[in-house]
């Protein structure tokens, strides 16, 4: 009897923030001084935090 692996029944759902201003918040990858930092930024009023949830 052939049935699907586990992991292909499981569901993944993307989660959506918003910052305070209305904007939406995506992640950026920027490198500075030999590092990479990953960083939320707002598209609308360009706010910069370290985590998507640090903008409520």
């Amino acid at each position: 009897m052939a049935q699907a692996s586990k992991n292909s029944r499981t569901t993944s759902a993307t989660q959506k923030f918003f910052c305070s201003c209305g904007g939406e918040v995506k992640m950026k990858t920027l490198f500075e001084n030999g590092k990479v930092k990953n960083v939320a930024e707002c598209e609308k009023c360009k706010r910069l935090e370290r985590r998507p949830s640090d903008f409520n």
